[in-house]
């Protein structure tokens, strides 16, 4: 009889073997487990994908082999030609591996706006995490208009939510097509309790937010973000940032940072974050870690030495993007440093979207920085990264994979709709950064097993069916600067909770999305 890897627990159904005798089918009590067809003596699952290559988010090799599905959960692995399912997936020369899992995202709106989530079930991704670089549309008290870039994330009418628990029982209520996380953000707080936000939040103000962020955490948020790179936030000491870790740290969960500089004083940065993990006894992990500017070209080979060194003394974690241009809010500063900017988004001049800042200002006859101040509020795409960094800090072992991605725009960065592709087909097979295998670990087990994910990020019989099914061959994004809103090559199907999202170059329409907490 074939090899079955199937629930373990209490219920036992039985299966025939080719002998006829009987013999337990181990089951997970509470869970959807496979059934026996009485007809031909099989189990039954509702989906099976057959033949294909299983590459199951730890890391080890690819195996042959089929996987079972029953209900929102993985019902089986293996050698399965005794099961049945209600459905079969013909899945030859395709590799099915856990859903990728992306860490930081800016979809806390379009999950109610894009349910659909097409730009990120197309690229295999089938879990989101919110809440990110100190900005979360919960807890938003504030009254409008808020300031930027709150204003660009959200809008001037976002919907408001009094507390991170209203947000959450909206999410259940109006599930999307994935799962989705929301960290706190400490901007989001600091807008709320702080008169001042170009000065550091006293004590009374402190206590304030400290009690909103306790109180968020409890109602659900995953995690603290901070962003001091942004102006609500700037002025924050490291003092009132290491306050609220303390917080984070009562409840179990990550400070995830936005960090104070990624160019010039990037190394400055990662001390500061270190300091606030040592010193609240929170994991610190470092969002899209990069290192901006042509002066610092080369700085990750410290950068990555310091997190190395830390790791062996204290909780470290950090994601990365595969791209060598970022994107943010067009007065950040940085177009002085970077070798092109690319206009994404402008209010005052949506005719400018997509076109090149030089340009624009080469039009206005004025310089970069007057073209700018005419733009906002906008957003740009910063030509700013060296290749070699990109790829070094990509290489870490320890590294995970994030878009920093945000749906809709007409004229988004092509991480949006194309950066695990990216990963998967551009740099662990083309480039050989890693395998194949390596790189589905860095956007699935990694990636849960850091958030506090249970269930999700392996291929595991129990775990949550959340499953992508693509060409190993073919993988690739094709999401450009100059055409940025394009579906990934390679992507078969996405499966989430057990329900397909995307197949056949589609969305499906259905949106089975758990919040989690």
């Amino acid at each position: 009889m074939g090899k079955h890897i199937l629930l373990s627990g209490a219920r036992a159904p039985h299966i025939l073997s080719r002998q006829g005798s009987r013999r337990p089918c181990r089951s997970v009590e509470g869970l959807p487990s496979p059934t026996l067809c009485r007809e031909d003596q099989k189990l039954k699952a509702d989906i099976i994908f057959r033949n294909a290559d299983i590459i199951d988010g730890t890391g080890g090799p690819r195996r042959k082999g089929d996987v079972a599905v029953t209900g929102d959960r993985i019902a089986a692995i293996g050698e399965l030609s005794e099961m049945a399912g209600g459905r079969e997936e013909d899945c030859s020369g395709l590799a099915v591996a856990p859903g990728f899992i992306d860490p930081h995202v800016h979809n806390d709106l379009a999950v109610f706006t894009h349910p659909d989530m097409a730009s990120v079930v197309s690229q295999g991704v089938t879990t989101i995490i919110n809440g990110n670089c100190g900005f979360s549309l919960a807890p938003l008290t504030a009254p409008d208009p808020v300031p930027q870039p709150l204003r660009m994330l959200f809008g001037l009418n976002a919907p408001r939510f009094a507390s991170f628990g209203e947000y959450r029982d909206r999410l259940r209520a109006e599930p999307p097509a994935v799962n989705s996380g929301c960290l706190v953000g400490h901007g989001t707080l600091r807008v709320n309790e702080v008169a001042d936000l170009e000065r550091a939040a006293d004590e009374t103000e402190l206590r304030a937010m400290s009690r909103a962020l306790d109180k968020a955490l409890a109602e659900g948020g995953i995690g603290l973000s901070t962003g001091p790179f942004y102006a609500p936030a700037r002025a924050s000491s490291t003092h009132e940032l290491t306050q609220m870790a303390r917080v984070a740290r009562q409840h179990g969960k990550l400070y995830v940072t936005h960090m104070r500089d990624e160019g010039d004083r990037v190394v400055e940065a990662v001390e500061e974050t270190l300091e606030i993990g040592r010193n609240s006894c929170c994991g610190v992990h470092i969002s899209h870690h990069k290192c901006a500017g042509v002066a610092n070209f080369g700085v990750s080979v410290r950068t990555l030495e310091m997190i190395d060194a830390a790791m062996k003394l204290q909780d470290v974690g950090l994601d990365t993007t595969p791209w060598t241009a970022s994107s943010t809010i067009l007065n950040s500063g940085r177009h002085r440093q970077a070798e092109r900017v690319i206009v994404a988004e402008s209010e005052p001049f949506p005719e400018h979207t997509g076109r090149d800042l030089a340009d624009v200002a080469a039009e206005w006859g004025v310089d970069l920085d007057e073209a700018v101040e005419r733009l906002l509020p906008a957003t740009g795409i910063f030509f700013i990264m060296d290749e070699q960094d990109v790829q070094r800090i990509l290489s870490y072992q320890h590294t995970m994979i994030c878009s920093d991605g945000i749906a809709g725009g007409t004229h988004p960065h092509p991480r949006v709709w194309g950066t695990f592709p990216r990963v998967l087909g551009h740099y662990a097979r083309d480039v050989g950064l890693f395998s194949l295998e390596e790189g589905v670990r860095r956007m699935t087990s990694l990636t849960a097993d850091r958030f506090g994910l249970k269930e999700r990020g392996r291929l595991r019989a129990g775990h949550f069916a959340d499953i992508v099914v693509f060409n190993p061959a073919t993988i690739s994004e094709r999401a450009t600067y100059e055409k940025p809103v394009q579906p990934a090559e390679g992507i078969a199907s996405v499966y989430v909770n057990g329900t397909a999202v995307w197949k056949c170059g589609e969305i499906t329409g259905s949106r089975p999305g758990h919040v989690l907490a």
